[in-house]
C-alpha cells in the first residue's frame, strides 16, 4: 500500500510539474503577442493612420441558438466606420467557406454592401479558415505588405503578431468587444489561441490553401 502511495505521489508530482511548465509557457506566449501589438491597435478612427486595405477577420453571423453573433456585428460596424471616415479604401473580407452551405466572406460582403460600401470596393478571401491563413494569404494572394486588421482587440493582437512574423506591416482597429459569460469563454479560448500562434510561427505552419494572385484595385 505504501509503495502504491509513493508511486501515486510521484505521478502526481510529475503531472503538476508538466502543468506548471505548460501554464508558464502559455503566459510567456501571450505576453510576447501582447507586447508585439503595443501601440498598433486603435479604438478611435481619428487616431488610426490610413491604409489602402482593411482586412476584416471572419466570424459566423449567427450563433447556434439562432441569435446574431455580436462579434460579427461589431466587426461589420467597425469596417463600415473605417471606410466611411476614409481610413481604408478597400475591404478584404477573409473567412471560412469550407463547405457550400457555410460562406463567411459572402455574408460579410452582403452586409457591408447593405451598409453602404460599394461592391467593387470589397474583395473576398474564401480560404481564411484560421487567422494564420487569413494573414498569410493577405500577403501571398492579395500582395498586401501593409494593412489595417479589423476584429476585437484580443484577436487583433494575435493577428498583428502573425502579420509581423510574415512580413506584413499591420495595424488594427478594435471592434467593440463582448462582456459577460460569452465574452469570458471567448477570451479563455483566445489564451490558448495565442499560445498556438507562437507555436505556428516556430514551426513555420502554412495556410491550408494558397492559389492565384488577386490584385486589389
Amino acid at each position: 500500500m505504501n509503495r502504491f502511495k509513493t508511486k501515486l505521489f510521484k505521478y502526481a508530482k510529475k503531472l503538476s510539474i508538466i502543468a506548471l511548465l505548460a501554464i508558464t509557457f502559455a503566459v510567456i506566449c501571450n505576453s510576447i503577442i501582447i507586447y508585439n501589438a503595443e501601440g498598433k491597435t486603435f479604438s478611435k478612427t481619428e487616431n488610426i493612420p490610413k491604409n489602402k486595405v482593411g482586412l476584416v477577420l471572419g466570424a459566423g453571423k449567427y450563433l447556434k441558438n439562432g441569435r446574431i453573433n455580436l462579434y460579427y456585428k461589431y466587426r461589420i460596424d467597425a469596417t463600415v466606420k473605417l471606410y466611411k471616415t476614409g481610413k481604408i479604401d478597400f475591404v478584404l473580407a477573409s473567412g471560412d467557406n469550407g463547405i457550400e452551405a457555410y460562406d463567411e466572406p459572402t455574408t460579410f460582403k452582403e452586409d457591408l454592401i447593405a451598409r453602404g460600401i460599394p461592391e467593387h470596393k470589397i474583395f473576398l478571401d474564401y480560404a481564411g479558415f484560421r487567422t494564420l491563413d487569413s494573414v498569410i494569404r493577405a500577403k501571398e494572394i492579395f500582395s498586401l505588405t501593409q494593412c489595417t486588421i479589423i476584429s476585437q482587440k484580443f484577436h487583433n493582437e494575435r493577428a498583428i503578431y502573425l502579420a509581423k512574423k510574415n512580413g506584413i506591416n499591420a495595424i488594427a482597429f478594435n471592434a467593440k468587444d463582448i462582456t459577460g459569460r460569452y465574452g469570458l469563454k471567448t477570451n479563455l479560448r483566445e489564451y490558448l489561441a495565442k499560445t498556438k500562434a507562437v507555436l505556428d510561427v516556430v514551426f513555420n505552419v502554412q495556410p491550408k490553401f494558397l492559389g492565384k494572385k488577386i490584385e486589389i484595385k
